[in-house]
């Protein structure tokens, strides 16, 4: 068994996620705050010792980009303050669509933040359904990434949906549906798109079986919400009974709750790696926690074990 304390702290935007990680754990959160400047400059405190301690910090690191900057303060603060070890669990990794330069003269961000949070003093980073796996190759040190199937797949089932097909909302989503199709014994249809410019569909049809089935499709976020609602329409005018979505990360900027509450989507389930917006109208939407397998996996990690059959899904 592990000989050194384990606690718990959460930056602001994921507070309402580690609440329910350390309740799941047996524990309450740590005591830390965060003192505000007017200018906008801001300063996090642990207001209890964490000397010796292996303390894990929740936050994603989703807009504005003063969550991925209160992280790598906490994560600098704790390795000040002589914790054992650092332990970043990142529900939702921002940043990590920029994993290439896709055009010449543009930033590889995704390795400047795994650079950031290992120079930060991090330990080890445990984060789900990271965009692009070999994101985790950019770390020097180890990289637990979860997958969100391990909740989707049990949901889905409980559903006892006739005539089920897998959807992917593009050809880079083909792995991810290949997988839960494979795990719900469903067929696969692959939608296809054309980009008129980032965020812009501009046409899409679909590779696959559609008329008569009902169909989930699955990604690992969701953005504006323009290409799965376009997929959602395509599929039901070419046939589909209806057209689900199961959504990792909903990350739900500019005009996508509006887009999904217009569009032919009967369910969007997601997960609370990123927190709704109270304020929409959310009567589509199925949350899913996150929390017990976190808590799950940090139990393993904490005290050795291993946590292969948890994140290899």
């Amino acid at each position: 068994m592990a000989i050194h304390k384990i606690k718990f702290f959460a930056g602001r935007g994921s507070r309402y996620l580690a609440e329910k990680i350390a309740n799941i754990y047996g524990t309450k959160l740590g005591n830390s705050d965060v003192l505000e400047f007017s200018d906008g400059e801001f300063q996090p405190c642990y207001n209890e010792s964490i000397r010796g301690c292996t303390v894990f910090i929740v936050q994603s690191t989703f807009p504005p980009s003063d969550n991925l900057m209160e992280l790598l303060m906490m994560i600098d603060a704790a390795r000040r303050a002589s914790a054992y070890k650092v332990i970043a669990v990142i529900p939702y990794f921002g940043w990590a669509r920029q994993d290439r330069k896709d055009r010449p003269r543009v930033p590889i961000t995704a390795k400047l933040v795994a650079n950031m949070l290992v120079a930060a003093g991090v330990d080890r980073v445990i984060t789900m359904d990271i965009h692009a796996d070999q994101i985790q190759g950019f770390f020097d040190v180890p990289v637990d990434s979860l997958y969100a199937s391990g909740i989707f797949i049990p949901y889905i089932k409980s559903l006892g949906i006739d005539n089920l097909s897998i959807a992917a909302p593009d050809m880079g989503g083909a792995k991810r549906a290949g997988t839960y199709a494979k795990m719900l014994q469903t067929p696969v249809i692959i939608s296809h798109k054309e980009r008129a410019k980032a965020n812009v569909v501009g046409s899409m049809t679909a590779i696959g079986e559609v008329e008569g089935r009902n169909i989930i499709i699955v990604d690992d976020m969701i953005d504006t919400a323009g290409t799965i609602c376009m997929a959602a329409n395509m599929l039901m005018e070419r046939g589909a009974l209806s057209v689900r979505a199961a959504i990792s990360h909903p990350v739900l900027s500019g005009k996508a709750y509006e887009r999904i509450n217009e569009s032919a989507l009967q369910q969007v389930i997601v997960t609370d790696t990123i927190p709704l917006n109270p304020n929409e109208d959310l009567h589509k939407f199925e949350v899913l926690s996150v929390a017990e397998l976190f808590a799950d996996v940090i139990e393993r990690i904490h005290n050795y074990k291993e946590i292969s059959s948890i994140f290899f899904k």
